[in-house]
C-alpha cells in the first residue's frame, strides 16, 4: 500500500500540481491515513469503501481524540479524493469513496504549543559543541524567539538580519513584510553561529540564506522538522513537536505574560484579528484549569 502513495507523490510531482509544501502535506495526510487502515485491518485499497472513509473522517472529527480544525479535515478529504482518483485511474479501486464526503462544520482545534520548561527541556538536548548544533540551537531559538513560520525560517536571508538592533525583516504570507525583534540571548546564539559555525557549513562557498544544510543549501522546512523529531525524542518530551508549535508557544506565553493582543498580531503578521484572538482560547482555558484544581470549592461535588 505505501507503494501506491509513493507512485502518487511521483506523479503529482511530474504533472506539477501543486507546490512542495501540498506534495509534503498529501504525505502527511495519506500516512496519517494508512496508519488508520492498519489499526483497523485494511490490507488494501480496494478494500476502501464509504463505510471506511466515514469512519475515518469521525476518528479525525474527534471520536478518537485526535481533533483537526475545519480546514484540515477539508484538506485531508481533497488529498485523498486526489489520491483514489489515481487509484481509480489505474485500476487499483473500482470507485472513489470520498466522492461526496464532507467534513463535519464546526470542527476546531486550539493551538498545539509547548510550555516553557518543555521549551527549556527541548533546547536543552541540542549539542552545541559541533557547528550543526549551534545551527540548530541558535534556529529553533529564534522561531520561538519571533515566532517564526518554518517557511520564513528556512528562508531567511542574511540581509533580513540586524544583529546590532537584533530585528527580523521578514517576508510572511502574501509577500506582506513584518519587522520583529529577538531578545538578546537568541541574538547571541545567532551572532556565534553566523561567526563561527556557518562559515563552517558552508566550506568557503556563499549563499544568502541563513540556515545552511550539508549541501551547502538553505535548510528545508523538511529538514527542520527532521532536526525537531530529533530533538523532541532526546529530550524525552512525550508529544510530537512541529514547527509551528514553536510560533503557537511564542504567541501563548507572550499573552500569558500580559503582552496586548495587538501587539501579539502585528509580531504574528496575520492580517485579522480574529485569526490571532484563538490564543485568547488558550490562555482562558489555562486560567479555568488552574483554577479547578487549585479552588477548594471547585472540588465539591
Amino acid at each position: 500500500m505505501e507503494q501506491e502513495i509513493e507512485r502518487f507523490l511521483t506523479y503529482i510531482s511530474n504533472k506539477n500540481t501543486g507546490s512542495s509544501h501540498t506534495a509534503d502535506a498529501y504525505r502527511r495526510d495519506l500516512s496519517r491515513f494508512l496508519v488508520f487502515l492498519h489499526e483497523i485491518e485494511v490490507q488494501d485499497w480496494a478494500m476502501v469503501d464509504k463505510a471506511v472513509a466515514k469512519r475515518y473522517i469521525a476518528y479525525l472529527s474527534g471520536e478518537q481524540k485526535i481533533v483537526l480544525k475545519s480546514s484540515t479535515l477539508n484538506r485531508n478529504l481533497s488529498g485523498l479524493r486526489s489520491f483514489f482518483n489515481y487509484l481509480v485511474l489505474n485500476g487499483k479501486a473500482a470507485a472513489n469513496p470520498f466522492n461526496r464526503i464532507r467534513a463535519p462544520r464546526g470542527a476546531k482545534m486550539l493551538p498545539d504549543f509547548l510550555l516553557f520548561e518543555e521549551i527549556e527541556r527541548l533546547f536543552s538536548a541540542i549539542d552545541t559543541s559541533t557547528p550543526e548544533g549551534k545551527r540548530d540551537r541558535a534556529m529553533l531559538e529564534l522561531m520561538y524567539a519571533s515566532g517564526l513560520r518554518v517557511g520564513e525560517t528556512s528562508q531567511l536571508k542574511m540581509q533580513n538580519v540586524d544583529l546590532n538592533q537584533r530585528i527580523l525583516r521578514i517576508k510572511g504570507k502574501g509577500s506582506k513584510e513584518r519587522l520583529v525583534p529577538f531578545y538578546p540571548y537568541a541574538g547571541q546564539l545567532l551572532k556565534e553561529y553566523i561567526n563561527q559555525s556557518r562559515p563552517f557549513l558552508l566550506d568557503g562557498l556563499k549563499s544568502e540564506f541563513v540556515f545552511i544544510n550539508h549541501t551547502h543549501k538553505a535548510l528545508s522546512p523538511r529538514g527542520i522538522q527532521y532536526l525537531l523529531d530529533k530533538y523532541a525524542m532526546q529530550s524525552g518530551l512525550n508529544k510530537t513537536v512541529h514547527p509551528h508549535m514553536l510560533r503557537h508557544s511564542f504567541a501563548t506565553h507572550l499573552l500569558d505574560n500580559g503582552a496586548d493582543l495587538r501587539i501579539v498580531q502585528e509580531l504574528l503578521g496575520h492580517a485579522h484579528l480574529s485569526t490571532t484572538q484563538i490564543y485568547t482560547h488558550v490562555t482562558v482555558d489555562r486560567l479555568k484549569s488552574a483554577y479547578l484544581s487549585a479552588h477548594p470549592r471547585a472540588k465539591d461535588k
